[in-house]
């Protein structure tokens, strides 16, 4: 091989593989040294240096240095140090590094050694190219990318993604849609994986995120920040919802995402198969953002609980089944988009349920503050549906309830707050933690009182943790959480001996 093929070589398969010459160049000295190997008789190791200017290469044999002979394991590849500063007086030897001294360069090889050349280089390219494609694309992953079709099998497309194969597995194909080869199609790269095999791009058409991309595209005023898509919800291939917001008093969010005679939004759904997307105006009440939801259904009231994160939606009997929407999918969509917990009832399933609530809330009166079923419904009507409520509200308010008097009102608050008093002694007992745990040896009463906080409050169930168990539980560190465990555990040992 002369310079000149050397320089060619290198340009060629820079240009045609999109590669840096440096990494072109790497692979040709790997490629030389293994052919010049093989026209060695023995197993030995070789260096070649390409000259990236002119194309003249050298090659050189190299022994790695080992302590002594006990660890020459191939005299052809290995020497000892010794035996290096006798051979190589003129330089520092130390033990790993190499020496090496020049060899004959070959002009011409063999057909087996430029097959074997041939493969080493078409190897290393292969290499170059896949760590080229992981760097390229690993900090893409979110991002909406568009390819061509090239192949549809029973498991997957296979996307041609900017001269890079990606998958498209048909569990993110959107329902009914029919992908043929040279369809060119948007999808969101979800995730890269670096494999033997190559880079594995990975792609998904059926998450929500595909439809604030299309918007982004589609409408200058998303993709300028000027209108936020501040959230979606899909049922691939049927209907999406968007919830959008204007920074902008001047601009309807909705108007502009739907366009002139709606050809935005028109643009987005024929992107994923003609799905249908309601356009919905974003807002900080929760309220007000679930009847935006639930939209095109008229919604009656709404009845919030904070605590578990959910409505109890009520609309007329003939608008139940447009708010449900077929299969469930409005309130689903709704549900998801706003992140509440929707269920929708008539009126009349919404009286019962609050009737329900409330015999249920006067029994528990009735038992907490041992007062009869006409008192517990008097101050459930009135609104006071708990023993803190009772015990606690100005004193006034009580007294406003038409029926109770100054001695009802004092025993009602008497009542609730001994309730509360034995309340909070059973909840300090829970956390305190046994004599056998306190009086441990390297206890001490902060940690037993944190581990009875987390219901270990005996020595026995401080035994019964794993280490890791219990860092977990307490943050404390593995070391005093594995020390604590085992003087715990010595009664066992003691037992057992």
């Amino acid at each position: 091989m002369t310079k000149d093929d050397v320089l060619m070589m290198a340009e060629v398969l820079s240009r045609e593989k999109d590669l840096e010459q440096g990494v072109v160049f790497e692979a040709i000295e790997a490629a030389l040294a293994t052919a010049t190997r093989k026209r060695n008789r023995e197993d030995i190791d070789v260096r070649v240096a390409v000259d990236r200017d002119s194309g003249d290469y050298e090659a050189f044999r190299q022994w790695e240095i080992v302590e002594d002979d006990s660890l020459v394991e191939s005299p052809a590849r290995q020497m000892t140090l010794a035996a290096a500063n006798i051979s190589y007086p003129d330089e520092p030897h130390a033990i790993g590094e190499m020496v090496e001294e020049p060899l004959e360069t070959v002009a011409t090889f063999g057909r087996i050694e430029a097959q074997a050349a041939k493969q080493v280089i078409n190897q290393k390219v292969r290499e170059a190219e896949r760590a080229r494609v992981f760097e390229e694309f690993k900090d893409r992953v979110g991002e909406m990318v568009q390819g061509v079709v090239k192949r549809v099998g029973n498991r997957e497309a296979l996307v041609d993604l900017e001269g890079v194969e990606a998958s498209l597995p048909r569990s993110v194909w959107i329902d009914r849609e029919a992908l043929r080869s040279g369809d060119r199609i948007k999808g969101i790269l979800t995730e890269v994986r670096s494999e033997p095999r190559g880079p594995q791009l990975i792609l998904d058409r059926r998450c929500p995120e595909l439809v604030i991309k299309l918007f982004q595209l589609e409408v200058p005023e998303v993709g300028q920040g000027v209108i936020e898509v501040l959230g979606a919800s899909r049922d691939p291939g049927s209907r999406a919802k968007i919830a959008v917001k204007s920074n902008d008093p001047k601009i309807d969010p909705v108007g502009a995402c739907v366009g002139i005679r709606g050809a935005r939004v028109q643009s987005v759904s024929n992107e994923i198969n003609l799905e249908r997307i309601d356009i919905i105006t974003w807002s900080e009440n929760p309220a007000e953002f679930v009847i935006k939801a639930l939209q095109p259904a008229e919604v009656d009231t709404i009845i919030i609980d904070e605590e578990s994160q959910s409505m109890d939606v009520v609309v007329d009997e003939n608008q139940q089944s447009l708010a449900i929407g077929r299969g469930g999918q409005n309130v689903r969509l709704a549900s998801d988009l706003t992140g509440w917990e929707l269920n929708i009832m008539t009126d009349e399933a919404a009286a019962e349920k609050a009737e329900m609530e409330a015999q249920e809330t006067r029994e528990r009166l009735m038992e907490q503050l041992n007062i009869d079923s006409e008192v517990a419904g008097v101050l459930v009507e009135e609104g006071f549906l708990t023993p803190d409520e009772v015990a606690y509200v100005p004193l006034q308010e009580l007294m406003d309830v038409e029926g109770f008097d100054e001695e009802l009102v004092g025993q009602l608050r008497e009542r609730a707050r001994n309730y509360l008093d034995i309340r909070e002694i059973a909840e300090l007992e829970k956390t305190r933690p046994e004599d056998d745990l306190l009086g441990m040896d390297g206890m001490d009463e902060g940690t037993a009182r944190l581990f009875a906080s987390k219901g270990i409050r005996s020595m026995e169930e401080l035994a019964e943790c794993a280490t890791d168990e219990l860092v977990e539980l307490t943050d404390i560190d593995e070391v005093r959480a594995s020390e604590l465990i085992m003087i715990a555990r010595a009664p066992w040992f003691a037992e057992a001996q």
